[in-house]
């Protein structure tokens, strides 16, 4: 079977990185996958006209129910649709995205929620689709650089300190947009770091936003105590997500935060925000630690810093966790029994 697959596809970001994955689980049950951009298309007419080329398409898939979904409501194929997040946690306020987003569940033959939070809230919104809507988390594997230099990261993003082992780096790992909230912990952080420099804060992720991108590299520039880092290949990411004191989330909302997962996985302690789509995954005080204002974060952060137990328990657990419930095996096998619904 030939399956055109839509999605956001900016460089290095989440969404890239999920697409591709869920790519390789299709492609080894011998389909063919041709995993496209959604930016690069305008209009459904457009897609209709791509997928009745020669060889033509035999079905669809994509990911965001708004970005790419409605991209495929002109094409005379069976589809199923992924929620990509900001879809169901954001775009639904805006009535008129909402109606597009109903239309395409509607015609839709499968949905995948990440979280049953991200369910719930879909058929909150939309129109009810209940049996039409599966719950499958994402699934995680990480892989770290071996030619990785910690020094040379941490000097080619500002950070001068001769012993770098001394440090506490917190990582933020996050595209450069608005719904990620870059700078939402900054000038809290800025504070602490003037109180104990060994504290910095290093945001690195893709410029997604240009505008966000400008506004970022200005307040870091004049901000004491935060860098920003150069992008990284996804296994340089890892190893510095490894090397790094605890990896924060400060977004306004998730679908699923495949960083949260990764730092688990690579056994890293984990500093999220209070938002649904983080506390679906970071159990505060088990697996992770919650915040909900950058003051707070502050005080988790000292806690981590404090009480080794409660840094390894986080840590035993968040591992264990992905490994139970985020194992590439269990994603695969529910990617391939819906891609067979589309025949």
């Amino acid at each position: 079977m030939k399956l055109l697959f839509l999605a956001c596809l900016s460089p290095r970001s989440g969404n890239q990185t999920t697409a591709k994955r869920i790519r390789s689980h299709i492609e080894s049950a011998g389909h063919t996958c041709d995993l496209r951009d959604a930016a690069e298309y305008q209009s459904p007419a457009e897609v209709a006209n791509l997928v009745a080329q020669n060889p033509p398409y035999d079905a669809a898939l994509a990911i965001h129910l708004f970005r790419a979904g409605r991209l495929l409501l002109d094409i005379q194929l069976p589809f199923g649709v992924i929620f990509g997040g900001t879809d169901i946690n954001e775009d639904v306020k805006v009535e008129q995205k909402r109606v597009v987003m109903e239309q395409v569940l509607l015609k839709a033959r499968f949905a995948v929620a990440f979280t049953d939070k991200l369910k719930e809230e879909a058929e909150l919104f939309l129109v009810p689709q209940t049996s039409k809507i599966v719950v499958q988390p994402q699934g995680i594997k990480t892989e770290v650089s071996e030619k990785f230099c910690w020094t040379e990261f941490l000097r080619s993003s500002g950070v001068s300190w001769e012993h770098v082992d001394e440090l506490r780096v917190f990582l933020l790992v996050c595209g450069l947009r608005r719904v990620k909230d870059p700078l939402y912990l900054v000038d809290v952080f800025s504070e602490w770091h003037c109180e104990n420099p060994r504290n910095v804060l290093v945001i690195i992720g893709p410029k997604m936003d240009p505008v966000i991108t400008v506004k970022v590299e200005a307040v870091v520039k004049r901000t004491a105590g935060v860098f920003l880092a150069q992008e990284r290949s996804q296994q340089e990411l890892h190893a510095a997500m490894k090397r790094c004191f605890a990896v924060v989330n400060s977004s306004i909302s998730e679908g699923m935060s495949a960083a949260i997962l990764e730092a688990m996985d690579l056994e890293v302690p984990v500093l999220a925000r209070n938002i649904p789509g983080n506390a679906a995954v970071v159990q505060h005080e088990f697996t992770g630690l919650l915040y909900s204002s950058p003051q707070e974060f502050v005080h988790q952060s000292q806690r981590l810093l404090s009480d080794p137990e409660l840094r390894k328990g986080v840590v035993r657990n968040g591992k264990l966790y992905v490994e139970e419930h985020h194992g590439l095996n269990q994603e695969r096998k529910i990617y391939r029994q819906l891609v067979d619904t589309l025949h």
